[in-house]
């Protein structure tokens, strides 16, 4: 139960300080809707997700109503689509995209494939189909787990990664390369993550669930400027007990949520997810800790705080906290990243460096046109050894902005925003990418 402190409190953090529940994501599990006939699957598909997911929107929009709180999206993700798809996955993809629509959830995700160790044919026709079907539907998300602590990392899909995200931008070259901010290539994906473009519903979720991700760095901030000038033992406290509140009313939504649509409840997810409006930063949380502009001396360390902090608040108001859960750096989606990276106070390699301790990994980065594939390649494959030796999820959505060099700015729109430009490394790793094969899981990796 919450209490009447604890309403005001957020009453004044949704009018003050930019918090959010930012999804509503309801999962579905269309294990049953495989077929051999490829249209037949697309048609099972469309219409399952249609019924199952009939009122949410309607639902979201109720408890924003009248619990005051806003709910930016309402999300559908689905079984990763190349566990059911038998034949050419494209017309499910379309199905997919029709549903959305139908439905009217901001985005649907599961257009997936898990290939930590290796790729079944379904996972091959579904990688292939990729450039084109992002380019051609509007609200679908796909996403590539290449690598994992357990297995190692797939270094053949690592590589076709790199292809297809370049392929993706080419054909999305109108908007920038956007079809690519809706494609995320992970290590140790996890099966209950509410959040886009990586969302599915794992084979070990319910047959429907409903999972909410939670927004407040906004929240985080003001909290922190109450304490200029603390030790870090004074800030962690700070930041911890800010996302109890922030998790306390997650929770709220998503058991109302639950209960209305009769579907069970999954998770919270307490990440801090920006957005480009000023006050609602991760990058400026870490300037009030006292650094000049994120990517500073001493970034790690204040977003190693922020994220362990943040997953310790969390769990103490929720039994239920999963998904990513902890701190996004995404350069597009973020000000404050935004501002930095402009700046040149944030580059790849900072960023790169960030994500051993922060939730996901290198998000929403804009790099030059011409950047080859076999280098995208190698970035993915950094960050998966990042994420399989550390034992946590790392992502990569990376966008290659056609056309446009380092310095350039190129523009997404809505909460994905915009962002300058970032260099790459100029020197190869063709040879490198080219042998192909898998690199081995870790000696701890074996904890049976």
């Amino acid at each position: 139960m919450i209490e009447t402190g604890e309403i005001l409190q957020t009453m004044h953090m949704i009018q003050e300080e930019n918090f959010d529940i930012r999804t509503i994501t309801l999962g579905i599990n269309l294990l049953d809707c495989s077929d051999r006939d490829p249209e037949t699957c697309a048609a099972r598909v469309y219409d399952k997700v249609c019924t199952t997911a009939e009122h949410l929107v309607k639902v979201g929009c109720d408890l924003e109503r009248e619990l005051g709180i806003p709910i930016v999206n309402k999300r559908i993700s689905v079984t990763p689509v190349s566990l059911i798809a038998q034949g050419d996955p494209v017309p499910i993809a379309r199905a997919l995209d029709r549903a959305a629509y139908e439905t009217g959830v901001n985005f649907i995700g599961g257009y997936s494939a898990m290939m930590q160790k290796g790729a079944t044919r379904a996972d091959e026709r579904l990688l292939k189909s990729i450039p084109e079907v992002l380019a051609q539907t509007q609200r679908l998300c796909s996403s590539v787990n290449v690598a994992s602590t357990r297995a190692g990392i797939n270094m053949n899909a690592v590589r076709e990664m790199g292809e297809i995200i370049v392929k993706t931008a080419e054909l999305t070259r109108n908007q920038d390369g956007l079809g690519c901010a809706k494609l995320v290539v992970f290590a140790n994906a996890v099966e209950d993550n509410p959040f886009m473009a990586g969302a599915f519903c794992g084979i070990g979720e319910p047959e429907s669930v409903i999972n909410v991700g939670v927004s407040g760095p906004g929240v985080v901030k003001k909290a922190l400027e109450k304490v200029k000038g603390e030790p870090f033992d004074v800030v962690a406290e700070t930041i911890k007990r800010t996302a109890f509140k922030i998790t306390r009313v997650g929770q709220l939504v998503a058991r109302e949520a639950s209960q209305r649509l009769n579907i069970p409840f999954g998770i919270v997810d307490l990440s801090l997810a920006p957005t480009p409006a000023r006050g609602d930063s991760v990058a400026h949380i870490l300037t009030e800790m006292g650094l000049e502009a994120a990517g500073a001396p001493g970034t790690t360390a204040a977003l190693a705080l922020l994220n362990d902090a943040v997953k310790k608040g969390g769990v103490m108001a929720s039994n239920h906290v999963g998904g990513l859960s902890g701190a996004f750096i995404p350069v597009s989606e973020d000000i404050g990243m935004i501002e930095a990276a402009s700046c040149g106070a944030l580059h790849l390699e900072k960023l790169e460096a960030m994500t051993c301790v922060c939730s996901v990994g290198l998000d929403m980065i804009a790099v030059p046109g011409d950047t080859s594939a076999a280098t995208i390649s190698g970035i993915i494959a950094d960050e998966a050894a990042i994420g399989m030796v550390n034992q946590k999820t790392t992502a990569v959505r990376i966008i290659p902005a056609p056309g446009r060099q380092a310095g350039d700015r190129v523009e997404f729109g809505g909460l994905l925003g915009y962002a300058p430009v970032i260099p790459v490394n100029p020197y190869k790793c063709n040879d490198f990418i080219a042998r192909g094969g898998r690199i081995p899981a870790p000696l701890h990796s074996l904890r049976n």
